[in-house]
């Protein structure tokens, strides 16, 4: 059998139907997802508004990327734990203003609970900084992110 090989480019999709002005089921595959902004902004709070999604998003990608990454230079990582804590200009959507990047800064700090040393995770950071799609989108947005990976303390 041969050796598969992956396309370097390919088409995502995804579809919504929004029920509200607030509101957006979103389909991908064969999975469903809800944006919405919470009651005090006129939504039914059934997930988290678009900001704090995409914020969200960057965790996501942090862990998968960063396990990836510690696989690939052979750096055993466990369970991550990971908050991100954002500083973020409202001015444009409360449309006071136009803004540039609203995203201004996040601190994202990831909590290993595998044998990696802190020496080791740091080097697992520098990887998974240079490749996870969304720490690279906000970063060339002007996003500043200060990250801190270190061994979990043991609790």
């Amino acid at each position: 059998m041969g050796k598969v090989v992956q396309k370097t480019k390919v088409k995502m999709r995804a579809d919504a139907h929004c029920p509200s002005h607030s509101r957006a089921d979103i389909k991908v595959r064969d999975t469903m997802s809800y944006i919405d902004e919470p009651v005090a902004r006129g939504g039914t709070n059934t997930g988290p508004a678009p900001t704090e999604a995409a914020l969200g998003a960057l965790i996501a990608c942090t862990n998968v990327i960063g396990h990836k990454c510690a696989d690939a230079i052979g750096i055993e990582i466990g369970h991550l734990d990971i908050s991100a804590v954002c500083d973020f200009d409202r001015r444009g959507v409360t449309l006071s203003e136009v803004i540039g990047n609203p995203f201004e800064t996040i601190m994202l700090t990831v909590e290993a609970d595998g044998p990696a040393s802190q020496a080791e995770l740091e080097r697992v950071a520098e990887e998974t900084a240079k490749y996870c799609p969304l720490s690279r989108l906000f970063r060339e947005a002007g996003t500043q992110i200060d990250e801190t990976w270190r061994p979990k303390s043991g609790d």
